[in-house]
């Protein structure tokens, strides 16, 4: 599938998902889209994601609110990664600060080759509330096999990110 037909999709989601809102929210969805591995030149790629997070999971704890995460993204040249983990909401009045780890399956397709199928999302996001239901972020990520595999060249990537709660 096209890059240009994923964004289609990606933002006719984004708009029906927004239609849809409603008050008392226990799921937040985060819908993203950036650059894969841009600080290499020659395996640089768009990327479009999705992630989930159910509010009714979360436990506050010593170190703050920790929920689980569930998500994916694909780019332009059709490498996937779908994984599961949890992220730290960091509550700074009107913005957010989000750090996350992930460990998830990583499919190259005629992408980056990242050396193994097993590879681990560590990512931080800040986050501004447009309203008590919406916020706009950017986030910046890096994923790595943590020398499981023969190579382990790791991609860096950035993202622009719409979360919604419902």
């Amino acid at each position: 599938m096209k890059l240009k037909t994923l964004n289609v999709f990606f933002f006719s989601l984004f708009f029906c998902v927004n239609v849809l809102a409603v008050e008392n929210s226990s799921h937040q969805y985060n819908f993203f889209t950036g650059n894969f591995d841009f600080s290499d030149d020659k395996q640089s790629s768009s990327l479009v994601g999705f992630q989930h997070q159910n509010e009714i999971l979360e436990r506050n704890t010593f170190i703050g609110n920790i929920s689980p995460i569930t998500g994916g993204f694909i780019t332009e040249n059709s490498a996937v990664y779908i994984y599961t983990g949890f992220e730290w909401n960091v509550d700074m009045g009107v913005l957010t600060f989000t750090p996350s780890f992930a460990p998830g399956l990583y499919h190259k397709g005629d992408g980056k080759d990242l050396g193994h199928v097993l590879e681990f999302k560590s990512e931080v996001q800040l986050s501004y509330e447009l309203s008590k239901n919406s916020s706009l972020g950017i986030s910046y990520n890096h994923v790595s096999n943590a020398s499981l595999g023969d190579k382990n060249p790791g991609a860096n990537s950035y993202m622009f990110n719409y979360l919604k709660n419902f």
